[in-house]
C-alpha cells in the first residue's frame, strides 16, 4: 500500500470534491475486502467516525464498530456515537461501557503517565475481549490519517489510547490515509455527520483521566464532566466553539474554602483553558471576552456540585504544555 501522498493530488476542500474521493474510497474498499468483515474501534473521535461513515456506506453491515466507552469521556459523547451511528446509520455496533473497570483500576493512582498507561493497556484488553467475540473478522479499520504517516511512520499509536493488540494480525484498510484532518472534515461532512461531531476538537486518547489531575475519584470526575459541558455549551453559544482550537477544564484534587448559603464550605477549583495553535508545538492564548468568563464562572460554580471557584489559565505553550497532564 502506498502511503505517501502524490504531489498531483488535489485537497479536498469541496463539496463536490469529497464526493469525488467517497466514491473513488467505496469502490477501493469494496475491491479490497469483498464479502469479508471488517473490525473498528470507534471511538467517537473525527477520524474513526468519518471512516465509520465511509465504510458504512461502502460495505454496510459488513462492518463491525466497537464502541468501548471507558468512563473518561465527555458528556454526552458516548450517547451521540449510539445515536449517530446506531439509531441514524444503523451500523453493526458493538457498544462496551467498561467504566466500573477503568476506574477501580484507577482508583488511587496519582502519576500522568501510570494512569495513561492502565488506559490505554486495559483499552486493549477490552477490545482484544470484544474481537474475539466475533467470528469471520478479515480486516482492521483505523482512522490513520497522513499526518500519522508523517510523524510516527504510519502507526496511529495515539488512536485508540494505546494502540491495538500486537497479535491482530488483520489486513489494515485506511481510507482515509492520505488526508490532513481539514480535508477528513470536508469529508465527514459529505458523509452527513453531525457537525459536533466532524468539527469535535482535540480530545487525548485517555479523556478526562489526564483533566481529572492526581488521583481519580468519581465524584471529582463527575464534577469535571458537568463543568466542561457548561464551559462547552456557552462557547458554542458564543460563536467560539469553532475559532477556539482547543477549550477544556480540568480539575485538581485539592480544595479551597469557599462560601455557599451563608456558610463556609471546602470546594476544588475548575480550571478554564483555551488555546489556539496549528501543529501543538507552540500554543497561544485565546482571549474570552470578560463577560462570558463571568456567565462560566456563575454557571460552574451554581451548577455543579463540588466546585466553588473557577481559575483561567492563561499560560502560553512554551512555557506550558496544552494539558495540564
Amino acid at each position: 500500500m502506498n502511503n505517501m501522498r502524490p504531489e498531483t493530488m488535489a485537497r479536498i476542500e469541496t463539496p463536490a470534491q469529497a464526493e469525488a474521493f467517497i466514491a473513488e474510497q467505496v469502490a477501493a474498499v469494496r475491491a479490497q475486502v469483498g464479502d469479508k468483515k471488517v473490525l473498528l474501534a470507534l471511538s467517537g473521535g473525527v477520524d474513526s467516525s468519518v471512516v465509520a461513515a465511509l465504510l458504512i456506506r461502502a460495505i454496510g453491515k459488513q462492518l463491525v464498530c466497537v464502541h468501548v466507552n471507558h468512563g473518561l469521556m465527555r458528556k454526552g459523547e458516548s450517547e451521540q456515537v449510539i445515536e449517530v451511528f446506531k439509531n441514524q446509520l444503523d451500523a453493526n455496533l458493538v457498544y462496551v461501557d467498561a467504566t466500573d473497570r477503568f476506574l477501580d483500576l484507577l482508583a488511587g493512582v496519582s502519576d500522568p503517565e501510570t494512569k495513561r498507561k492502565i488506559i490505554g493497556g486495559e483499552f486493549i484488553k477490552v477490545f482484544d475481549e470484544e474481537a474475539k467475540k466475533l467470528e469471520g473478522i478479515s480486516f482492521l479499520a483505523q482512522g490513520t490519517i497522513y499526518p500519522d504517516i508523517l510523524e510516527s511512520k504510519g502507526v496511529k499509536a495515539h488512536h485508540n489510547v494505546g494502540g491495538l493488540p500486537e497479535d491482530m494480525q488483520f489486513a489494515l484498510v485506511e481510507p482515509l490515509r492520505l488526508l490532513y484532518k481539514d480535508e477528513v472534515r470536508v469529508v465527514g461532512k459529505a458523509l452527513g455527520l453531525p457537525t459536533s461531531m466532524v468539527e469535535r476538537q482535540p480530545f487525548p486518547g485517555p479523556g478526562l483521566g489526564v483533566r481529572c489531575l492526581g488521583a481519580i475519584t468519581r465524584d471529582r470526575l463527575h464534577a469535571l464532566r458537568e463543568a466542561d459541558a457548561i464551559l462547552r455549551e456557552e462557547f458554542a453559544n458564543a460563536g467560539l466553539a469553532g475559532k477556539v482550537w482547543q477549550y477544556f477544564i480540568s480539575v485538581p484534587d485539592f480544595k479551597s474554602v469557599g462560601v455557599k448559603d451563608g456558610k463556609r464550605y471546602e470546594g476544588w477549583p475548575a480550571i478554564l483553558r483555551a488555546v489556539n495553535t496549528k501543529d501543538a508545538m507552540t500554543a497561544t492564548i485565546e482571549e474570552i471576552p470578560y463577560p462570558l468568563l463571568h456567565k462560566i464562572t456563575a454557571r460552574i460554580t451554581t451548577e455543579v456540585p463540588g466546585i466553588n471557584r473557577v481559575v483561567y489559565d492563561l499560560t502560553p505553550k512554551p512555557v506550558g504544555t496544552i494539558e495540564w497532564e
